[in-house]
C-alpha cells in the first residue's frame, strides 16, 4: 500500500453530480492499493497516518518543528483512491499499472483505511472510488510525504 500525505490548511474533492466533500486543517491522503495488500497493511497505514508527527508544536517558531500528530491536533483527513501511485514508468512511454490491486480487492482495503482512521477518533472524508475526481487543496508548509507499507 502506498500513500502520498500532504499537510493541508483545507481541501476538497469533487465529482460530477455529487456534493463536494471538504475538510479543514489536516492531511490529504492519496492512497494506492497494491496486489497482495491486506489487513496488516491497512493497520500499518492508519497507525502511521494518525500518529506521524508532521504538525508544529505549540509556539514553534516558524512552524518548523514537527512535534504533533493528527491525533494531537484533532486534524481532519481526506482519503482519495489513487491507483496511479503504483504506476511503473521505467520502460516505454506508458506507465504500467500491473502492481495495482484490481478494483474488487482495492476498494474494500481503501475503505478499511478510512474506517481505521475514523476509529482513531479522526474526522474522515473520502473521495469516490473509481470516479473521475478533482482534488483541491492548500498545502500547508508545504509538507508532502510518501509512505509504503512494504518498505
Amino acid at each position: 500500500m502506498r500513500a502520498v500525505i500532504q499537510r493541508v490548511a483545507r481541501a476538497s474533492v469533487h465529482t460530477a453530480g455529487q456534493a463536494p466533500r471538504t475538510i479543514g486543517r489536516g492531511v490529504v491522503v492519496l492512497l494506492g492499493v497494491e496486489r497482495g495488500d491486506g489487513p496488516a497493511d491497512v493497520e500499518w497505514m492508519a497507525e502511521k497516518i494518525a500518529n506521524l508527527r508532521i504538525f508544529p508544536g505549540e509556539g514553534a517558531a516558524g512552524g518548523k518543528h514537527f512535534e504533533r500528530s493528527l491525533q494531537d491536533t484533532e486534524g481532519h483527513v481526506l482519503v482519495v483512491s489513487q491507483f496511479t501511485l503504483l504506476g511503473d514508468c521505467r520502460r516505454g512511454r506508458r506507465p504500467s499499472f500491473s502492481a495495482a490491486a484490481p478494483p474488487g480487492e482495492a476498494e474494500p482495503l481503501y475503505r478499511a483505511v478510512a474506517e481505521a482512521l475514523a476509529a482513531r477518533g479522526l474526522f474522515v472524508q473520502t473521495g469516490w472510488f473509481g470516479a473521475d475526481m478533482q482534488v483541491e487543496l492548500v498545502n500547508d508548509g508545504p509538507v508532502t510525504l510518501w509512505l509504503d507499507s512494504r518498505a
